[in-house]
């Protein structure tokens, strides 16, 4: 566990928090049902800048395309280095910059959040959703794809899902942090790509 902790009291745990919701989200919404949130693994990172404008949260698969478990590459073979909790092998890993994702206003969050988990292919083989054409990561266009998980927040949230999942998303970095004395969660490195030796592969 890494943390953002400023005082002695119990500290907020993020990514469990986040676990949670994205848990509920995925029980909830049919056109996130494929999505089995025990192989995700869902981590933050710090900002290196304390700027609003950047990257908010990413996707990161641990499979290439179709599932495969190995790609080619300018001639080369490759893998990705594997990630496990316990007995249970990771197919995505989540992450969330913080403290810019939390300075985001609350519908800034939620899409944000279900931005990231529809990159999840429908087969939840390891890959991202592919989308036709040539834009396969967000269509044609990237207005739109939000616009769409605006359609998917709203959604959820008519549902009416318990508030305690989703309230840590109402606070800001700095009333989360003063409130609980502090901010926790799962940090681990990105995966780096391992060359495989043909002779191995064969």
């Amino acid at each position: 566990m890494s943390d953002f902790r400023s005082a002695s009291r119990q500290p907020f745990d993020f990514t469990g928090a986040m676990y949670r919701l994205c848990d509920d989200v995925t029980n909830r919404l049919d056109e996130f049902l494929h999505i089995d949130m025990s192989r995700v693994a869902v981590t933050f990172a710090q900002a290196r800048r304390r700027v609003l404008h950047g990257l908010q949260a990413k996707l990161t698969p641990m499979r290439f395309e179709r599932g495969a478990l190995t790609t080619r590459r300018h001639g080369r073979l490759w893998t990705v280095q594997r990630l496990y909790q316990g007995d249970q092998e990771m197919l995505y890993i989540l992450t969330f910059y913080l403290p810019r994702f939390l300075e985001q206003s609350f519908r800034e969050k939620m899409v944000t959040v279900l931005h990231e988990l529809y990159h999840i292919s429908p087969q939840f083989d390891g890959d991202i959703r592919r989308m036709d054409g040539r834009y396969h990561v967000h269509s044609h266009s990237q207005c739109e794809y939000d616009r769409l998980m605006e359609t998917f927040a709203a959604k959820y949230l008519a549902m009416r899902p318990p508030e305690s999942l989703y309230e840590f998303l109402q606070a800001d970095f700095r009333t989360l942090n003063q409130r609980h004395g502090g901010i926790v969660g799962m940090k681990v490195p990105i995966p780096k790509l391992i060359q495989v030796s043909e002779a191995r592969s064969a």
